[in-house]
């Protein structure tokens, strides 16, 4: 299945009419775009939710899995389940998008990423995506977007829930859980494990790829628990804490050829309400990335490094429809290991301030941060965004934004020459516009159009073989995507064009490991006992290397599954992953899978 038929398949999917539906997608709550809870229909950024219904459906086994081909999100992936993923929105840089778990900031100091790649789907209730720059809420890595994944909350009778399953490449999958309201309070407990033998993941050799002809199978194993819970101690306050943690053993190829690997993400909150008009709450996280590496049973080095976060914020009715939010916001990065980093640690303070306004069919957000970076002194960052209702179901948006983002502490000073101490901050401005058409729950179409022009964005150069400021790139780009239910058939669709451009110089290339256009199409519909679905999508053609001298051709694929409930607790599935066996690379020389099958039974009792 080619690309371009992929892209029609999808328009024609944004093209069905519509039918009646009992959930209404309008209503549903998103807290990631202003920081505060604002209904899906009132906000004015770009915003997406998969909610557990929809994980559930998907049969994704990964997070990348979850997300790939969804609007403006381009995935990179290094081999499979448990492989590192990176991910790029609206063309922006993999460390270009900010993480949050539980609103705890996750990624890694020295490197900048998030391992998408650990966070098991099976604890995730549900997900956020707000595309555009975030950062006069967020602070630095808010230039492409915000991701917000939240992990299972239980407000219904306390009840349990498993499942397990197997499939192609040796792969076998758990979870168990309990989860559910006590009296004035809440809990859930939650644990995933994950394993494959895997596949040869790269073809490189000795003078490219992973640099090492290593012709074995390169699998993994991912242990993971959840625990989270909460009290509403009086009218006026609430108490709440989680922690995620995920443990895995990933084997792979190169100089480093296994890692074992820990993901923790840990928070507590409490939340002051004295009425309706006003509250406050402080919110403290810490987030641990570490990995111990080695060649074969000799063990390399150790990788451990800790990222400590405070917010206090609070919130303000100053009148009908018209509400004020003010924070203040400290950051804590530090490294621990053996390798020798120049800095070990530094430390960010910000304020900042959101007003959001209804005046009538005109709605208004505007957000200003300012940021006192110890090691790059201050920044300011802000954002506008104005939404017009300009027919029944029919609402214009407008917005512009400013951001930016601190090298990381392995492009400043991972040693051997690969460091570059004189790096900037790399500092971007936005502006986009949309338009909606939402008749109702059970069909809606999105249209957005954006430009981001980043100044001394940092990108690894292919002569110096270390990260350098480029000085000027472009993110052009469009985004059409739509929810319809067709005689029965829930469809949701999605295609993006984005055009990075390094503009550096006198010739334009393209910036490496972004696919130019992507395209999603998910499609899913119950027969009485029985349900089947399909997802077909796909990305085009990119580049491996700033130079544009090493291409990688574009793909699409497609996943068929189907689910047969035994009775209002019970059911199976089953889901064929690459139907058409499509071999294709996403990072030149690491294959992914080919076709797969895999089997789930779970069990959940019914609400």
């Amino acid at each position: 299945m080619t690309f371009r038929v992929l892209s029609v398949a999808v328009l024609a999917t944004l093209a069905f009419p519509a039918s009646a539906s009992d959930t209404d997608t309008l209503d549903k709550v998103v807290v990631t775009a202003n920081r505060a809870p604002v209904a899906v229909r009132d906000v004015l950024a770009p915003v997406e939710v998969i909610d557990r219904d929809e994980i559930e459906r998907s049969q994704a086994r990964s997070l990348p899995d979850l997300l790939r081909g969804r609007a403006g999100i381009s995935i990179g992936n290094q081999g499979g389940l448990g492989k590192l993923t990176t991910l790029f929105v609206r063309g922006s840089e993999s460390d270009h998008v900010l993480v949050l778990v539980d609103g705890v900031r996750m990624g890694s100091a020295t490197s900048g990423l998030v391992s998408f790649q650990d966070i098991p789907v099976e604890l995730i209730d549900r997900i956020e995506i707000v595309r555009g720059p975030r950062s006069s809420l967020y602070d630095s890595e808010a230039i492409g977007g915000v991701i917000q994944i939240f992990t299972r909350r239980d407000s219904s009778a306390l009840a349990p829930r498993f499942s397990i399953g197997a499939g192609s490449r040796d792969t076998y999958e758990a979870s168990a859980g309990v989860g559910g309201k006590v009296g004035r309070g809440w809990f859930g407990a939650d644990y995933s494990r994950q394993q494959t033998g895997g596949y040869d993941a790269c073809r490189g050799s000795l003078t490219g790829g992973c640099f090492a002809n290593e012709p074995d199978r390169d699998g993994y194993t991912r242990d993971a628990a959840s625990l989270r819970g909460g009290v509403r101690l009086s009218d006026a306050w609430a108490v709440d804490a989680n922690v995620l943690r995920a443990q895995g053993d990933n084997r792979y190829d190169g100089y480093f050829n296994r890692s074992k690997v820990l993901q923790q993400v840990s928070g507590a909150g409490a939340a002051w309400t004295p009425s309706s008009k006003a509250s406050l709450k402080l919110q403290v996280g810490r987030d641990r990335d570490a990995s111990d590496n080695y060649h074969d049973a000799a063990f390399i080095g150790a990788f451990d490094t800790h990222r400590d976060t405070a917010t206090l914020q609070g919130d303000f009715s100053l009148a009908a429809a018209h509400r004020l939010s003010a924070g203040l916001e400290w950051q804590r990065d530090s490294v621990d290991s053996d390798t020798a980093y120049v800095l070990t640690r530094r430390i960010d303070r910000a304020g900042y301030l959101q007003y959001l306004g209804d005046f009538g069919r005109i709605d208004l957000e505007a957000s200003a941060r300012h940021d006192d970076n110890e090691q790059f002194g201050g920044h300011s960052t802000g954002n506008i965004a104005v939404g017009a209702d300009i027919a029944p179901a029919w609402r214009l948006t407008a917005g512009a934004g400013t951001a930016f983002k601190s090298p990381t502490f392995n492009e400043l000073y991972y040693p051997f020459g690969f460091g570059n101490p004189g790096l900037r901050p790399e500092r971007s401005r936005s502006v986009e516009a949309g338009i909606a058409w939402a008749p109702g729950a059970d069909a809606g179409l999105r249209l957005d159009v954006y430009r981001t022009h980043v100044d001394d964005l940092i990108a690894y150069s292919s002569s110096t073989f270390r990260p350098e400021n480029i000085q000027r790139a472009r993110l052009s780009g469009a985004e059409l995507s739509g929810h319809a239910t067709v005689a029965g058939w829930i469809a949701n669709g999605s295609i993006s064009r984005v055009e990075p451009q390094n503009r550096t110089g006198a010739v334009t290339t393209q910036l490496p490991r972004r696919a130019t256009a992507s395209a999603r199409v998910d499609l899913d519909r119950a027969f009485g006992a029985f349900r089947l679905g399909i997802t077909a999508s796909g990305e085009a053609a990119r580049y491996d290397d700033l130079a544009n001298l090493r291409r990688l051709g574009g793909f699409g694929t497609v996943d068929l599954r189907g689910e047969y409930a035994f009775n209002a607790d019970w059911r199976v599935q089953a889901r064929v992953e690459n139907l058409f066996d499509r071999r294709y690379e996403t990072v030149e020389f690491y294959r992914q899978p080919t076709r797969g099958l895999f089997v789930t039974l779970r069990y959940a009792p019914s609400r």
